[in-house]
């Protein structure tokens, strides 16, 4: 924990124009640079937007009875506070921002609110879905370098809807049945893995609490095009989160959380019969093939400090990197 002095600065005669500094002034008793930067610029820009907007007191108090009823409607299976970040644009800023990709990589995707840490791991042929009434799905993976080089050992962490575009948590009777159309593998020697599954489908994020009544205010739709979601990690490679979304679904140019980007973007086929007798389905199954490429750890860091020194110069910004994030030089 930071140290604090025990002499606060003396507030001065509060203003309109004078409390930004003022508060930046005592929260800036802490050793914790980072803290200080960051605290200073969240203040400085939410009391900038409440004086450019002319913030009224009822739009105040609605936006913090907002964010309570994220908080009373989250739970061990539903983030409300991740599906606000993603419907803003700000899950995949984030990202973007953290886990930069050099050309002919893979590029990463919103996470979402319905990941969970109890996926059964299962062997590449695995079968991860249950639902009898889901279009069975083979997909045929490898996870290479940006020289074409196969990982192996790469953990990588599946999940996806059932076919009525629900996740097995929005079910009940969850804990008695067991997740369901999620799994994880590794990747074998060659870098491969593969799986069952089932074709995805489009489906509405949940809409029936505080997130959903704000788009509904916004006029806009709540739903997600069809995907799988994808995340890979192993020692010394950046951790990718990720989707493929199929191509020419709907919403694909207007994914609600703004997950969809052009390279992400899939085309099924069908498995022919070499294909079908060699990895166990049926002929005619959908057939999804693709090739992940990772980047080292040392490499998006590099890219990473690179982009925010630029992007801190265009601000004008006088700042160091410490750890790979920016604090303020001191004279």
């Amino acid at each position: 924990m930071a140290s604090q002095s025990n002499a606060a600065p003396p507030l001065l005669d509060l203003t309109i124009d004078n409390i930004t500094p003022n508060t930046n002034r005592i929260n800036s008793q802490c050793n914790d640079r980072r803290l200080v930067y960051l605290m200073t610029r969240l203040v400085t820009h939410l009391h900038d937007f409440a004086r450019e907007t002319r913030l009224s007191s009822e739009e105040w108090m609605a936006a913090l009875n907002f964010l309570v009823g994220c908080g009373q409607i989250s739970n061990d299976v539903r983030h409300e506070f991740i599906l606000l970040s993603d419907i803003l644009g700000l899950s995949l800023l984030v990202d973007s921002i953290n886990h930069p990709k050099p050309p002919l990589s893979t590029e990463g995707s919103v996470l979402g609110p319905f990941h969970t840490h109890d996926a059964p791991t299962m062997p590449s042929g695995g079968e991860m879905s249950s639902d009898p009434e889901g279009e069975p799905l083979l997909c045929v993976c490898t996870v290479k370098d940006t020289h074409g080089q196969p990982i192996r050992d790469v953990k990588i962490d599946i999940w996806e809807t059932d076919s009525s575009g629900h996740y097995d948590v929005q079910h009940a009777g969850r804990d008695e049945k067991g997740p369901s159309e999620r799994c994880v593998m590794l990747s074998d020697a060659e870098g491969q893995f593969w799986f069952k599954g089932i074709k995805p489908v489009s489906y509405p994020i949940p809409h029936d609490g505080p997130v959903g009544k704000l788009l509904e205010k916004l006029g806009r739709h709540c739903w997600r095009p069809a995907h799988l979601h994808f995340m890979f990690e192993k020692e010394g490679w950046d951790h990718l989160i990720t989707a493929l979304y199929v191509r020419g679904d709907k919403y694909e140019t207007s994914d609600a959380v703004f997950g969809v980007k052009q390279s992400l973007i899939v085309d099924l086929d069908k498995a022919d019969k070499a294909t079908a007798e060699k990895y166990g389905v049926k002929e005619g199954s959908w057939l999804l093939k693709h090739d992940f490429v990772l980047v080292t750890k040392q490499e998006t860091d590099d890219l990473k400090d690179k982009n925010a020194l630029e992007a801190l110069e265009k601000l004008g910004l006088r700042m160091k990197l410490v750890d790979h994030l920016p604090i303020p030089e001191l004279d």
